[in-house]
């Protein structure tokens, strides 16, 4: 552990902050520049940079960055072995289906059985209920994004990055892709990423670095062009939420709501007609 943490306080920048930026911007490389050798060599080499720099000052009562940067980097590495194109045939499915799981199942199983820690969790409820700002940042959120991502998406022209969806199976099929992604985007980036890092570093220094992969992984995924202008927030805002709320299900509900008019938008994009009514911006 850096000598900050060790001592108890988390700080805003350490010098495990260096292997960590190493580790983190793996993901660009990866992810936005599709290097994928070079993407793996920072992935080995921030973790290794962080076992010299924490070699003497880690004891058993705390947390190794040597072992949370690992974790990250291996989920990461999982991740990178497929094509994150959007596609919606049964193979790249289940090759999703396969490499987002194991993302976060791999992790946690190392962190649990062989780290002996209990770091990552998924708190789903936060142990209270909803508070009035809470629901009404639900509805807040359906009406950002009925007004930001129609014109995202149709003027940029990303929404070619995802399939033509024209027939009621591609169309039922692109609404479980959209909403599973969603769904483990909280599940890898905010309670594994995030958490992990924040064991580590100030909320505020763990929070840009979770941003920098989970932005890196939406840009492979199809939000290009002007699209980290709105990812990049999202992924902070996502963050905070969960560290007020302490809720995964409240995290991923507000997910799942953005992505349901992601959803709603890319069949808009795709079929000319269907949904002009519901949007203000028609392709």
């Amino acid at each position: 552990m850096t000598p900050h943490a060790a001592s108890g306080i988390r700080p805003l920048v350490s010098w495990g902050t260096v292997p960590t930026l190493v580790v983190c911007l793996a993901a660009p490389t990866l992810f936005v520049l599709q290097a994928r050798g070079l993407g793996w060599l920072l992935l080995v080499a921030g973790v290794g940079l962080a076992a010299v720099i924490e070699r003497r000052a880690v004891t058993a009562s705390t947390p190794s960055l040597t072992r949370d940067l690992s974790l990250v980097a291996i989920g990461m590495f999982i991740v990178s072995l497929i094509d994150l194109s959007a596609e919606l045939d049964n193979a790249a499915m289940l090759r999703f289906a396969l490499a987002l799981g194991g993302a976060v199942v791999v992790p946690y199983v190392i962190s649990r059985w062989v780290y002996r820690d209990r770091a990552i969790a998924f708190p789903w409820r936060g142990g209270h209920r909803w508070s009035r700002w809470q629901w009404a940042w639900l509805v807040a959120v359906l009406g950002l994004g009925w007004l930001i991502l129609p014109f995202y998406f149709l003027t940029s022209g990303v929404y070619r990055n995802w399939p033509v969806v024209d027939s009621p199976e591609l169309i039922a099929r692109l609404f479980v892709g959209v909403g599973a992604v969603g769904i483990w985007d909280e599940l890898f980036f905010i309670c594994t990423c995030f958490v992990l890092l924040r064991r580590h570093f100030a909320d505020a220094a763990a929070n840009v670095l979770q941003a920098i992969v989970f932005v890196s992984f939406l840009w492979e995924l199809g939000y290009q062009a002007w699209g980290p202008l709105l990812t990049i927030p999202f992924a902070l805002l996502q963050a905070m939420i969960f560290l007020k709320t302490r809720s995964l299900g409240y995290v991923v509900t507000v997910h799942l709501l953005f992505d349901a008019v992601v959803f709603a938008v890319l069949v808009h994009a795709h079929n000319p007609g269907l949904l002009d009514w519901l949007f203000w911006v028609t392709p």
